[in-house]
């Protein structure tokens, strides 16, 4: 693998830190992520402006920014594109599209611009088996403490789940929060998992001392009820 391919692989992994840059977004300089910290941050990437799918994403993260920043989460885009062509592409989105029956959606978050693609390389977010000049439709979920929760890649062809975005927010809040799982294809309201017990001590105890909002299915597979309210009273104030 040469120097110029293995540039684009240095990328930050779940767990690490947020990478430092400085940047020029359509709502001023930020500093990232210390301009942020105390929020959740989604930062995610798309190929470059005026494009069709893109499009429905931003509109799509613009109509659910609302719920998003109830749980303590800011969105931050990013594109190769610069400030001109972020804005026109907005004033665009706001004057000439109908999306999903509303109109005149002006979007409000910061986007990025990365002429240089240096944030994109730091970042990961090129692919150069797919393009050494356009960013993937990358999505780093970053939590309050600036540390990196999930990443996600996309193709070009296929747009993100905003809502699946938000699910995996409210997952990880309620985790760390509750101290719990989440379980395949939940959601708030719908049951989580007790962590496996780590000793036999833990593991005698799960099986004769259930208590009354558990399923316990077996020693190391442990359902318990967590009402939606609750996760949402709680992680609203964290």
């Amino acid at each position: 693998m040469n120097e110029e391919h293995n540039q684009y692989h240095n990328m930050p992994l779940i767990g690490d830190i947020a990478p430092h840059f400085k940047a020029q977004t359509t709502n001023g300089e930020i500093n990232f992520p210390e301009d942020y910290h105390g929020k959740w941050v989604i930062l995610f990437s798309h190929p470059m402006d005026f494009t069709p799918v893109c499009t429905t994403e931003f509109l799509s993260f613009q109509m659910m920014i609302e719920e998003f920043q109830k749980i303590n989460t800011e969105l931050i885009g990013l594109s190769a594109g610069g400030i001109s062509s972020h804005l026109a592409w907005f004033r665009s989105i706001h004057d000439e599209i109908d999306f999903k029956g509303t109109k005149n959606i002006s979007i409000t978050f910061p986007v990025i611009t990365d002429l240089d693609l240096s944030i994109a390389k730091l970042y990961g977010m090129i692919h150069p088996n797919s393009s050494t000049t356009k960013t993937l439709r990358s999505v780093f979920i970053i939590d309050k403490d600036s540390i990196i929760r999930t990443i996600l890649y996309y193709p070009q062809t296929t747009g993100r789940n905003i809502k699946e975005i938000f699910r995996i927010v409210t997952a990880l809040q309620t985790a760390d929060t509750f101290k719990v799982l989440t379980p395949a294809d939940w959601i708030p309201g719908k049951p989580v998992l007790e962590p496996a017990p780590q000793n036999l001590e833990a593991m005698n105890k799960r099986l004769t001392h259930k208590e009354a909002n558990q399923d316990v299915k077996t020693w190391y597979l442990t359902y318990r009820d967590l009402p939606e309210t609750t996760i949402y009273e709680q992680i609203i104030k964290s």
